[in-house]
């Protein structure tokens, strides 16, 4: 599953994919994911908070707007896009 082509639409709605656990740690957060035993570090306490909470908007991009300043949405974008091609997070 690592590595996976897809089109990442950030107008889309996202959620966690629930084969995976997320377990808040001083830097961010630990991502496991039960399916293929990938142990992903989220080096933001922010982008963990996103992460965590994204199924609960309608696209990432408002969970971007939701919580992270504008001139750093490019980044957590791109950072939600390879969690997205790693599996980790899934289109609803």
């Amino acid at each position: 599953m690592r590595g996976l082509l897809i089109d990442f639409d950030p107008q889309a709605r996202y959620r966690l994919d629930g084969r995976v656990a997320l377990r808040p740690e001083p830097f961010g957060a630990l991502a496991y994911h039960y399916g293929d035993r990938r142990l992903t570090f989220l080096r933001s306490a922010l982008l963990a908070e996103v992460v965590r909470d994204l199924g609960s908007h309608p696209s990432v991009d408002a969970a971007l707007e939701a919580v992270v300043p504008e001139a750093q949405r490019p980044a957590y974008r791109h950072a939600l896009e390879a969690l997205a091609r790693s599996g980790l997070i899934r289109e609803c």
